[in-house]
């Protein structure tokens, strides 16, 4: 069985030959992936804990924990490699919060530190504006407006957004990791930036708008 078409063509060429029995393979596509599953888990790692795990560690044994279930992956193939092993990561994320901080189930942390560069350019896209925001808006304070924003959001709504915004997923993807219909996720998308514009907003955000 072939992996799912939303893989890269590297991405489905590593796979062939981790398949094929090539001993490098492997370790390159896990290091393919490896930035964008360090991303997402900065994103939601609970502040409480950072100072006691580092993110590369979460990494480290979500890669163990795929590399024991990878015949499965191989045998079964019913999602991206790239989905897959994100929803490994983010299972041993969630298990990391519970041994922890017995943190309930969430999606992004008071406390996290978006990218600027995201940040910035989502609330010139939801502020109808090419321009920063605000000329007086330093872009750490346009991340934290946001960041702040997004938790005025339904974990639902902040979940998409954090998806399709900071992690580069498609809504495919987005829609495979939230088992929904792609119709589904993308109206959900819709209304989760109408009221994260809406957030913004509120916040002041928009306020020295031009």
């Amino acid at each position: 069985m072939h992996a799912a078409p939303s893989d890269s063509t590297e991405t489905e060429s590593l796979i062939r030959q981790v398949r094929d029995g090539t001993p490098a393979a492997l370790d390159q596509l896990f290091a393919r992936h490896r930035a964008g599953i360090l991303r997402m888990i900065q994103l939601r790692m609970d502040p409480r804990i950072c100072g006691r795990v580092d993110p590369s560690d979460v990494v480290q044994e979500a890669q163990i924990e795929a590399l024991r279930r990878m015949p499965e992956f191989l045998q079964q193939a019913s999602q991206p490699f790239r989905v897959w092993l994100r929803q490994i990561a983010y299972d041993r994320l969630l298990m990391l919060h519970r041994r922890h901080a017995a943190a309930a189930r969430r999606t992004v942390a008071r406390d996290a530190a978006l990218p600027e560069d995201s940040s910035r350019q989502l609330a010139e896209r939801l502020l109808d504006t090419r321009s920063t925001p605000s000329v007086h808006l330093a872009r750490a304070e346009l991340s934290h407006r946001v960041s702040e924003a997004l938790l005025r959001l339904s974990d639902d709504d902040r979940e998409i957004v954090l998806l399709r915004n900071f992690e580069g997923l498609s809504n495919s993807e987005a829609a495979q990791i939230l088992q929904l219909e792609p119709a589904t996720a993308s109206k959900r998308y819709g209304r989760a930036l109408l009221r994260l514009r809406a957030a913004l907003l509120a916040g002041g955000a928009g306020e020295h708008l031009p």
